[in-house]
């Protein structure tokens, strides 16, 4: 591609000029010519980037940004103008500038598929994706419509999700930083008094006195090693066979498995709706909520039921074969095929799938919690016992 600046005239005879990129000259007027414009001047220049195509805004903002110009472009207001109004009443300035830089391109003759796809860092393939079929098919501000919608209701999963697992990680993380404490600081100063004493100690006492030893000299050892294990797991993630085998591991996990099941055929199913709402053809829409299932195992069934549609098997008997996918996607599916209500359907697969989510994040979050406080209650239990056994003997010695 190469940049062109240009001058043009509209309809109304008001002169515009702006920036493009196309392959020639000549394919740079057929654009202009193709937008309602006259070119009077197409000159190649040097594209100079806006310094924005590393910026990532956060999943929130994206959402909101979406919603702002879902609502303009339906009222009826043309793009450009859509976009210099969502870039003015935008609270964060980076979402401004954003805003601001599509509109110069798409005020220039640039479709806004393609100005999108020079911020990869904000703009996914799936949001470039269903943009260009929205566009393609002329139904744009409604597919903005349900991709802020989609986006919304991943946001508030995911907040969902958080909530649910905020407080059994603050207990877990507290509880051990508590009894490394007692374990490295608080036990060895209460036992060095019986020490003294020449007595027998406790079996149990002489256990929390050898452990906490242990833990006193191989501390640093523990935190290196963890650390290490960490990075380890990290690095062999971005293997596929490593990921490949996670995945199935945590997909066969009695609860987080089912979790995660729900939760990435939620996503299947809500990206195929909305692309096959707006008119995309099956197959590229299967290719594109192929894209967004996380879970290796899954991401792969997708893909083969995408190779059996192409092949002229039916969605439903395609995701059927796979063995993966919950039976209420493959029910609705099959009963949109026959009432040709099939973006419908699928729609209402992904609320069935979320709420089965939540219910079993909110199952998940409620068997954590007094889990967490049954084990750090047997934890001090045994401290304080350890420490207090001693005592008791004494005062039966003295007796």
């Amino acid at each position: 591609m190469t940049a062109f600046r240009w001058e043009a005239v509209d309809t109304a005879g008001r002169v515009k000029s702006g920036r493009l990129e196309a392959e020639s000259a000549r394919a740079a007027r057929d654009v202009l010519r193709a937008g309602g414009l006259t070119p009077t001047a197409v000159d190649e220049t040097a594209y100079l980037g806006d310094g924005l195509s590393g910026v990532r805004l956060a999943p929130p903002l994206i959402a909101l940004t979406t919603r702002q110009l879902a609502t303009l472009t339906l009222s009826g207001m043309p793009l450009d103008q859509a976009l210099g109004a969502v870039a003015e009443q935008a609270d964060d300035a980076r979402a401004g500038k954003l805003a601001a830089a599509l509109r110069r391109h798409v005020a220039s003759g640039e479709a806004l598929p393609a100005a999108l796809t020079r911020y990869p860092r904000t703009f996914s393939p799936l949001y470039r994706g269903l943009v260009a079929a929205g566009t393609e098919t002329g139904q744009l501000p409604e597919v903005l419509t349900r991709l802020a919608d989609y986006l919304e209701s991943r946001e508030a999963l995911r907040q969902k999700i958080v909530t649910a697992l905020i407080y059994p990680a603050t207990v877990t993380i507290i509880a051990f930083a508590v009894i490394a404490v007692l374990m490295t600081y608080v036990v060895p100063q209460v036992v060095s008094v019986y020490q003294q004493s020449r007595q027998t100690l406790p079996w149990l006492t002489q256990a929390l006195i050898a452990t906490s030893v242990f833990f006193r000299a191989t501390g640093w050892a523990w935190l290196v090693l963890l650390a290490l294990a960490c990075v380890a797991f990290a690095a062999s993630y971005r293997s596929v066979k490593f990921r490949t085998r996670w995945d199935a591991f945590v997909l066969r996990t009695p609860v987080a498995g089912r979790l995660a099941r729900s939760l990435d055929t939620a996503r299947f199913a809500s990206t195929l709706a909305i692309l096959v709402g707006s008119g995309a053809p099956l197959l590229r829409s299967l290719d594109a909520a192929s894209d967004v299932v996380r879970r290796l195992p899954l991401h792969r069934a997708a893909a083969a039921a995408a190779g059996l549609v192409r092949e002229g098997v039916t969605l439903s008997r395609a995701l059927k074969e796979q063995r993966v996918f919950p039976p209420v996607l493959i029910h609705l599916v099959a009963n949109g095929e026959q009432t040709g209500r099939l973006a419908p359907m699928l729609e209402r697969a992904a609320g069935e799938l979320e709420r089965d989510a939540e219910r079993r994040l909110a199952w998940l979050a409620a068997l954590l919690q007094p889990a967490l406080i049954v084990v750090m209650g047997g934890i001090v239990l045994v401290l304080v016992l350890a420490v207090m056994l001693p005592i008791v003997s004494m005062n039966q010695l003295i007796r």
